[in-house]
Formats: structure tokens, sequence, C-alpha cells
């Protein structure tokens, strides 16, 4: 009796939650596929519910979930959307979370805290995850967190093009806005040149959040056009002080970067009344209309989720993506 080989074809699937469609739409473009038609909706109790309404059988999946507020919400609805595409016998499972929930928790400042961060990994593992893809994590041992892969990318080439775009002819400095995140500082002082660095020395009081005081400067940066870079605009106090420290210790003008647009509560008049001259984010979360202003530009992150998720399913690298940067 002769033996019977089967050949199987692998399938990627994207799956989109409701947070944020048009970006996964967006992915799918550069994927030349189309996401998974999806029934998803909240019970009168707030329960949600989802289904998929064709076979994920043996299925390569990328779940799209953008984790804006209300952020439990979406949270919630991936999981379950994991949970139910492991129960449908999909062969593999990628949560893709541009922006990772409750990654700002990923250490106890204090007794009695949780480490939410940790927790977060924990529930998509457990709902049923094999992957994790997000962009720019607020601390890079949140990868850690997470028992298997994890695809850390990062929006610094994106934002970097598009500073050299419009500010390249100027005397730039990269200002870090406190000195925990100098190290990313440094990479983009690299990317650009060797421009010089400065950062902002400032205290923080972990009982009230949301709220920084800046000291001082630290660096050169009279005369010069400050990049002042992070991972997130969330009210935009801690940004907009740290521009008002730059423009007092003489800066003649000052870019805001960053990679997550959350743009919470007074963000937008802050930002809209500041003196800086230009606010690039990424579209890792949506901006409505109404968030929009003259100084705001948004880049789109989709070329490169969907270039990461190719990587992917080709058993590709995406580390190949940065350089080989880690």
């Amino acid at each position: 009796m002769s033996a019977i080989r089967q050949t199987t074809n692998k399938s990627l699937m994207l799956f989109s939650g409701r947070a944020y469609p048009e970006l996964a739409t967006e992915i799918a473009g550069h994927l030349g596929v189309t996401p998974t038609p999806t029934s998803s909706y909240e019970f009168a109790n707030g329960e949600l519910f989802v289904r998929f309404e064709e076979s994920v059988r043996g299925c390569d999946a990328f779940v799209v979930q953008s984790h804006t507020a209300p952020i439990n919400t979406w949270l919630m609805e991936q999981l379950i959307m994991v949970d139910a595409l492991k129960r449908a016998s999909a062969k593999r499972i990628t949560v893709v979370a541009p922006f990772f929930p409750y990654a700002r928790q990923d250490k106890k400042h204090r007794g009695r805290e949780p480490i939410s961060a940790r927790l977060v990994a924990d529930m998509f593992k457990t709902a049923g995850a094999d992957r994790l893809m997000t962009v720019d994590l607020h601390t890079a041992q949140i990868q850690g967190f997470f028992d298997g892969p994890v695809d850390h990318l990062f929006a610094m080439d994106l934002l970097i093009d598009e500073v050299k775009r419009k500010w390249g002819d100027r005397d730039l400095t990269v200002v870090s806005p406190d000195s925990g995140r100098v190290r990313v500082s440094e990479r983009w002082s690299d990317k650009l040149g060797g421009t010089p660095l400065a950062f902002i020395h400032k205290t923080r009081d972990v009982t009230r959040p949301n709220e920084v005081v800046a000291n001082r400067v630290v660096g050169e940066v009279e005369g010069r056009v400050c990049i002042l870079v992070d991972d997130m605009i969330d009210t935009g106090g801690t940004i907009s002080k740290a521009a008002e420290t730059l423009f007092e210790s003489g800066a003649a003008d000052v870019i805001i970067a960053a990679t997550h647009g959350v743009l919470s509560g007074p963000a937008v008049d802050r930002l809209k009344n500041s003196r800086v001259s230009e606010v690039i984010i990424t579209n890792t979360l949506p901006i409505e209309p109404e968030r929009r202003f003259d100084k705001l530009t948004v880049l789109s992150i989709a070329p490169l989720l969907g270039r990461a998720i190719k990587e992917v399913f080709e058993d590709g690298s995406v580390t190949s993506l940065f350089g080989g940067a880690s």
C-alpha cells in the first residue's frame, strides 16, 4: 500500500477588532488581503460577543486591535477574538496591538501595586495567543512578560524621515523629556548624523498620575531646533512643560515627535496653544477629526505593520526591518 502525501498551503487571515477598523483595513491593503468578516456586538449588560463568518481552521491568524478608550472594552474584545480563533482550530494566533495596553504599569513604584502590563501579557497567553506584535513599548522589559515570541517594532525611522524632510537643514538637538529615555534619544541622534543630545531633568509625584514637574535642561539647546522625542503623548502635560522649559533655555524652535497619540483630556488644547511648531505622531491609535489641529502631522504605521506581518507569515526576519536592531 502506498503512502498518501498531503500538502497544506499556509493561509494568512487578518481579523479586526472594532476599536479602529480603518487601520486594519489599511494593513490588509498592504498585504493584499481583506479583513475576515466578523460579527461583534454587546449584550444589554455589556458582555461582548464575537463570531467569525468564515472558517479559520489551520490559518495563520493576525488579530489587530488598537487599544484606545474605552481601553478595557477593546482589550476584552481582542481576548475573546483570540479565544474564538483557538477554539476554531486556527494554527497560529498573533496578537497585533500597535499600542500595548497598560504598558505604563510595568513595575511597582510602591508596595501593594500591580504590574498590570504583565497581567495583560498573561491574559493574551491564556486566551490562546502564540505571538505578540506591538510598536514602541513604554519599556523594552515588557517583551519578557509574554511567554512566546514578541515582535517589538519601532516607528523611529518613520518619524525621523519626516523630521529630516521638514527640518533637516536646521541645527538640530535631540531632547529626551526625561533621563529614562536617553537611550532612545541616542539612537535618534545616531540616525540624524550625530546631532547633539539633551534631556529634561524632572521630578514626578507617583501619587498623582499625569502630573510632572519639569526642572531644568541638561545639554546645549540655545539657538537650536529641539526635537522632543517620546513614546506617547497622553494628556500632553509632560511634553508641553518640557517644550516650555526648552524655550526658556533659549531653544529657537521645538518639534515634538512621538509614536502614540493618546491625546486624552486637555492634550489637544495644550499642544495647539503651545509654542511648538509641529507635533508628529503615528496612527497606532485613531485620531478623530475633532482632535486634529494645524500643528499635528499623523503618519501611517500600516506599511510597517504590513511588512512585519508578512515576515512573520513567511517565517522571515522581523529584525531585518530595522537593520538588525533589537
